[in-house]
């Protein structure tokens, strides 16, 4: 039994190949305004030849984002013309009904959609990753995102001495190329939520499996005093052994601050390179297995993830939505030349296909203000133009 049937070749042989040269103009129209955009930041070491290479390492994400649009453009520009020489309506008086057709139409997107999913979780944010990389090299800086003092990012950790939970804030002004870390502040607290020590370091690299070496290390520690000490100072002596049991002592209790200065150290801690990388790469163009890792990161230090888990569905739907393409495309076949020119429908297609790129966007913005369910928010689009599509094909199967 063949897989696809004689006019199923046909379609796939037309499409492919309208696709290949639409995918091609599409993509070649985004690096030119993308060079366009770097020439502007040309400087220094950062020449004209190495921001080509930087927008050249961006175009597998570029494929990424245009290939729907490139296969409904290309989808409706072979039924167009097959509706306008009556090939298509040929099809239909030899049996073939939209039912078969829209079947048929989703085989044929199959190995589109698994382009898809490649470029999208695999060759496209690697190339991404790397053409931040090279661009950071070129400027000799380093990237920072969230607050103007860097990222912030909750950190755990266990006690060496007694086991307890610490419970650590921690703030990194720029991440370099190497994915070495520097201008780190450190908060960390115990288990009650009293400030330990507050630890400044210049630089930090990874050593594996969660160790971070950290240079040039300016150490400040909180010491509860003792009774002697306290009476010695001249304060009041906290209650020994006791809970707090004022507000008061709770978040002002006795210490003596001590400055410790080390050459290097080693901290133990849940916080790797590729969480961190979200400063290079935008949660839109990760991996998913990328922003799965992050997403868990930020519950189990119990921080909001709705932004991540949007971009994290969005990932998991968007190859799906080259089904909803060539559905929208069908209908077009069952207008003839005399409801409008070929090249009226595509210019029709090139709209609808920028309308669901605009509706994608903008559910993610609603769904993050009106704190939607992160899979609502990447299901709507597809779902809204889904519906549009079976409708058409409903109105013209039966008119």
């Amino acid at each position: 039994m063949r897989v696809l049937a004689v006019y199923e070749r046909y379609f796939a042989r037309l499409i492919y190949g309208v696709f290949a040269f639409i995918l091609f103009a599409v993509l070649a129209l985004f690096v030119f305004f993308d060079m366009l955009s770097e020439l502007e930041s040309v400087q220094g070491g950062y020449t004209s030849l190495v921001a080509f290479f930087h927008v050249m390492l961006q175009a597998p994400t570029r494929v990424y984002e245009v290939l729907p649009i490139a296969v409904l453009i290309s989808a409706i520009y072979v039924f167009s013309q097959l509706a306008s020489q009556s090939e298509f309506t040929i099809f239909r008086v030899a049996g073939l009904n939209t039912r078969q057709a829209l079947f048929s139409l989703f085989k044929l997107a199959v190995p589109l959609a698994l382009v898809t999913f490649i470029f999208g979780e695999f060759i496209g944010p690697a190339a991404e990753q790397y053409a931040q990389k090279i661009k950071l090299e070129a400027i000799g800086a380093t990237v920072s995102a969230g607050f103007r003092s860097g990222v912030w990012v909750k950190d755990r950790d266990r006690d060496a001495t007694d086991g307890g939970e610490i419970t650590r804030f921690v703030n990194v002004q720029g991440l370099k190329p190497d994915q070495s870390i520097n201008g780190i502040t450190i908060y960390e607290f115990d288990q009650n939520y009293r400030l330990r020590l507050i630890r400044v370091a210049k630089e930090g690299r990874y050593q594996g499996s969660q160790q971070w070496q950290l240079n040039d290390v300016n150490e400040t520690r909180f010491v509860e005093l003792r009774p002697a000490e306290a009476a010695a100072a001249g304060q009041p002596a906290p209650a020994q052994a006791q809970a707090p049991t004022s507000k008061r002592d709770a978040l002002a209790p006795d210490f003596r601050a001590e400055q410790v200065l080390f050459p290097n150290m080693v901290m133990h801690s849940e916080l790797t390179p590729q969480i961190l990388s979200v400063l290079l790469v935008t949660p839109e163009r990760m991996s998913t297995l990328d922003l799965f890792r992050y997403i868990r990161h930020l519950r189990d230090n119990k921080q909001d993830t709705q932004r991540y888990e949007i971009a994290f569905w969005k990932k998991v739907v968007y190859p799906l939505t080259l089904f909803v393409m060539v559905a929208l495309a069908l209908p077009f076949a069952y207008l003839h030349a005399r409801a409008g020119a070929v090249g009226v429908k595509v210019f029709g297609g090139i709209m609808l296909g920028l309308s669901f790129h605009l509706a994608n966007t903008l559910f993610s913005h609603v769904g993050l203000l009106h704190t939607w369910p992160p899979i609502v928010s990447a299901l709507v689009p597809g779902t809204l133009y889904l519906t549009v599509a079976l409708t058409s094909l409903r109105w013209v199967d039966r008119h």
